[in-house]
């Protein structure tokens, strides 16, 4: 007599002897021993908060694998194996839990799942937890208009995947919603917009944590947590989380000025009609501005376009180059799509490893030389720089006013950022290794082109909205590009742009303040 077998709207069928075996019993013991667990860090009291897992099974691809997720409205600390909902991989139903006698509730799958389902399929995740930790959720609340949570210079953020001490942990913020399923368009959209996160926060609610399995989504959310608690007691010891110092809040560290000014005759001043000399935020451009545009297109770009056969063959199997990829897969179809001139198609991985890398090595080729400002090359270039940086064979350059200029603004409590078409690790690089030293401890943060194109004026808004200041003109960008002042100047933003050795010309009139150097500023 032939087994059961159960069939999917995918056309996957799942034996019943397969559903009642080890790994998928073993899988449901873990989900409730992990609530219980949760529950006593105060992630899912009060039936919040949710759990899911992929039954991991070598014999299957992880795409393929069946679902486990934890029924909606129930006391997380109280369920039991049998309680676990049972999904096919397109988030069907393939096996539910039986109903309990009152005072329960019937059993209903979480309304959590389509945005698990989103992390499934968008992150190729082993497993994601639902939190409603209370630092979760305040951390989301002490700037309401932040869209998002920055914190470096921790030592747990470690435990973030991609991420190491020095780097700045970037976690995207989403507005709640009456009911969890309404949030799923918002959250398909940070994953897509952030594509190192690991998390979505979601404000006055909780947070979303992926992990490739049950262990490297355990650990993350175990440090979020962490870091969202130090941030909160941070704030409330008047120091700011976001700085690689932790010192004093802007606020703290302006009430002088150098002159030892106080800021009662500060605000006399502005009654007046005078502006503010210090803006609260600088936001810098690099090629150009901090870092000369030689630099860039005959000492970065060169390297980047020289080593991609070499980066790609040493490093194909590993995370990051699939990733890169994957990327660059989908920028090369809609480059082909549209008719973009180099593009040429890349052939499946049953092709050969070989026959892949030359067509990526062809494109990429084609990218740079038309100087596209793409994210799927910026990623590839910065694995590639990131090489060059740890052999030595790379070394970052600033014009000799920056580092200066950077120390002045972090002992004003000025927040420095940069704001680069290259992505965000190629822009660590840069201020990691220079000819003056490591300088990312003068900066806040980084903004690559996933907040927009440098030449558009939403990206500068999108900008104003991350840093959570009063008013766009708090923040001054300085650029060499003509058309990133005006973008930036739309916005609202103060700007000045720079004029160095090897910069084009600006048209006549221009109306902007210029400068020759950080010190003029």
């Amino acid at each position: 007599m032939a087994a059961t077998a159960i069939v999917g709207l995918s056309g996957m069928k799942v034996s019943q002897a397969y559903l009642e075996g080890k790994a998928v019993k073993e899988t449901k013991a873990l989900m409730a021993e992990l609530c219980r667990h949760f529950y006593t860090l105060g992630w899912v009291s009060g039936t919040g908060g949710s759990i899911t897992i992929k039954v991991h099974d070598d014999s299957i691809p992880k795409p393929h694998q069946i679902i486990l997720t934890a029924p909606s409205g129930v006391q997380k600390e109280r369920m039991e194996p049998e309680d676990m909902y049972v999904l096919f991989q397109d988030g069907s139903v393939l096996s539910a839990p039986s109903p309990k006698p009152y005072p329960h509730k019937p059993p209903k799958c979480s309304d959590c799942s389509p945005l698990f389902m989103k992390a499934y399929e968008m992150r190729d995740a082993g497993a994601v937890y639902h939190s409603h930790g209370i630092e979760s959720c305040l951390v989301t609340m002490i700037n309401p208009l932040s869209k998002e949570f920055r914190i470096t210079h921790m030592e747990m953020i470690k435990g973030i995947k991609g991420h190491g001490y020095y780097d700045e942990l970037v976690v995207p913020i989403i507005e709640n919603t009456a009911y969890e399923y309404e949030l799923t368009d918002s959250f398909a959209k940070a994953i897509e917009a952030y594509p190192k996160t690991t998390a979505v926060l979601v404000r006055n609610h909780g947070v979303f944590v992926w992990g490739d399995s049950w262990i490297s989504a355990k650990t993350q959310s175990e440090c979020y947590h962490y870091l969202f608690d130090a941030a909160i007691k941070l704030h409330q010891l008047g120091l700011d989380w976001s700085t690689p110092d932790h010192g004093p809040k802007q606020g703290a560290r302006r009430g002088l000025s150098l002159a030892g000014e106080s800021n009662l005759s500060v605000k006399a001043r502005k009654t007046e009609g005078e502006i503010d000399p210090f803006p609260r935020c600088v936001v810098l451009d690099i090629e150009g501005t901090t870092t000369p545009i030689s630099f860039v297109s005959e000492v970065l770009f060169p390297y980047a376009r020289d080593n991609v056969g070499r980066h790609l063959s040493a490093t194909y199997d590993t995370p990051d180059t699939q990733n890169d990829i994957k990327l660059l897969r989908s920028q090369i179809q809609s480059d082909l799509e549209q008719g973009i001139a180099g593009a040429v198609p890349v052939p499946e991985d049953d092709a050969g490893k070989e026959e892949v890398i030359a067509a990526i090595v062809a494109n990429v080729d084609a990218m740079i030389k038309a100087d596209r400002k793409i994210t799927a090359l910026k990623e590839l270039q910065g694995h590639i720089w990131k090489t060059g940086y740890e052999n030595n064979e790379l070394e970052g350059i600033v014009f000799d006013d920056v580092p200066e200029a950077l120390e002045k603004w972090h002992a004003l409590g000025i927040k420095v950022y940069i704001y680069s078409s290259g992505s965000r690790l190629a822009q660590r690089l840069i201020f990691g290794k220079t000819n003056y030293g490591d300088l990312r401890k003068y900066l806040s943060g980084f903004f690559d082109t996933t907040v927009g194109n440098k030449k558009e004026t939403p990206s500068y808004v999108n900008i104003f909205e991350s840093l959570g200041v009063d008013k766009p003109s708090d923040i001054l960008f300085v650029t060499d590009v003509y058309q990133e002042a005006t973008a930036a100047k739309a916005a609202g933003l103060e700007v000045i742009i720079s004029i160095r050795p090897g910069n084009g010309p600006l048209p006549e009139n221009h109306e902007f303040k210029t400068i020759k150097s950080f010190s003029e500023i």
